[in-house]
């Protein structure tokens, strides 16, 4: 018998996510209890643990798959991104969006097999278009500096031969009602989710295939034999394969220790507009990440919750996993900044809900993924890239686990392992300086 690993450190997220206000939720948890025998045990009910439940659930639809999370679906990271699932070359942690042409057209690739088999799983449970549109998005650009990145960019959407549209302030205007945006760059490709309602309608829809228990945090994994035992506050799961889709939280069940970088994510969301304050917000629907990675994303809704306007930037280093309410404080004003600098005609509206989204990278922006027990598989560290990046990774440590080697784990596995990091205080040194030189360079998109 494998030692037993006790996992304490528990998933902590601060904030109310606006997504999930903003959808009703009068269900009630349905929480493991006593012990369950399963052929295979999800751990992480995000984008990938539930993406690999429905890839298991086309490979194996005989196998019982039981899925656990720490808490309700969507309360978790997943539920506290910004809702862009992306085609194109993006990378959080570079200054650029490109790199190879041969690496860029691989990445493409596998992306858009991602954003199809979210797509099909929309259709499929009739999630409709408010969790998952296929609607593009627009690379925005506030300055100078910002407008001649859109324009290599759009050079090297040419070398790719890929669509794009450039758009001149007047359009930007247009589009969303400010008038700080000098330019911006149209791709068709990208998915726009509302990712509380994506994330929940994917678990609801893999009910009957798939049983999915919420507020039932793992606190021990341990091997017996060939099983592996999962235990909960009120119960347990033995199942012979297990796939961890917990991110970062992967360090706490003993993998990977020093070589991931956990980040901090921060995002607000406005009360419900009126309809005169919505008609000075530009079109029906709309998102727009920054030209500079670490500047302001925007995106308008129109659903769940009325219409609404959600402003995101700022990043942390948080080593442990969690930030407390100050920084929130602190973040919140950032916000209010930035969300008047765009629109001072609505200063008056006030921002909601204030949340904070945990991400894990690593220094060489690769998955921690593979087998790397036997029957215990990682489906871990997105880089970022959560919606799409946890998709793929989800998928292929399904078809790892039961099929072997497919084309799409290989991509994952063909990777190097994620680089360790420098020794502390070096580390945090390190990754904070280099968050503080980014957000002090895109201090004028802010």
């Amino acid at each position: 018998m494998k030692a037993l690993v006790e996992i304490a450190n528990l998933p902590v997220d601060t904030g109310i996510s606006g997504w999930g206000a903003i959808v009703s939720c009068e269900d009630e948890a349905l929480v493991l209890e006593e012990h369950h025998k399963a052929d295979y045990l999800i751990i992480g009910a995000g984008f990938a643990g539930l993406s690999a439940a429905r890839r298991l659930s086309q490979l194996m639809p005989n196998a019982r798959t039981i899925v656990l999370d720490a808490k309700r679906v969507g309360e978790g990271p997943a539920g506290r991104n910004s809702g862009f699932m992306i085609d194109l070359p993006h990378e959080l942690s570079s200054r650029d969006y490109a790199t190879t042409h041969e690496n860029d057209c691989r990445q493409i690739s596998l992306n858009r097999k991602a954003i199809d088999f979210a797509a099909e799983a929309a259709r499929e449970y009739n999630l409709g278009k408010e969790a998952f549109n296929l609607c593009g998005k627009v690379n925005g650009g506030v300055t100078e500096k910002a407008t001649r990145h859109n324009h290599d960019y759009a050079k090297h959407l040419d070398a790719l031969d890929e669509p794009y549209e450039l758009l001149d302030a007047v359009q930007m205007k247009e589009l969303t009602g400010s008038t700080l945006y000098q330019s911006g760059i149209y791709t068709p490709g990208t998915a726009m989710l509302q990712p509380v309602l994506y994330i929940k309608g994917l678990a609801e829809g893999l009910g009957n295939r798939v049983s999915v228990f919420e507020n039932s945090p793992v606190v021990s994994l341990a091997r017996e034999n060939t099983n592996w035992v999962a235990k909960t506050p009120a119960g347990s799961v033995t199942a012979p394969k297990v796939i961890l889709a917990t991110n970062g939280h992967i360090e706490s069940f003993g993998h990977f220790k020093r070589r991931l970088l956990h980040v901090i994510l921060y995002a607000s969301m406005t009360r419900e507009l009126t309809a005169d304050e919505a008609a000075l917000t530009g079109q029906n629907i709309w998102g727009i990440t920054p030209s500079d990675p670490a500047a302001t994303t925007m995106r308008k809704i129109n659903g769940t919750g009325g219409i609404r306007l959600i402003t995101r930037n700022r990043v942390s280093y948080a080593p442990d996993m969690k930030v407390d309410h100050r920084m929130l404080d602190d973040v919140s004003n950032t916000h209010i900044a930035s969300f008047d600098k765009r629109y001072p005609e609505l200063a008056h509206v006030a921002q909601e809900y204030t949340w904070a989204g945990r991400l894990c990278l690593s220094r060489n922006s690769v998955s921690a993924f593979g087998e790397i027990e036997t029957g215990l598989f990682s489906a871990c560290c997105q880089n970022g890239l959560g919606t799409a990046r946890g998709t793929l990774s989800g998928m292929a440590a399904a078809e790892l686990s039961c099929e072997g080697e497919s084309d799409l784990a290989k991509a994952f596995l063909d990777e190097d392992q994620p680089k360790k990091l420098p020794p502390a205080p070096f580390d945090s040194i390190g990754a904070k300086a280099f968050m503080r030189w980014s957000e002090y360079s895109a201090r004028n998109e802010l």
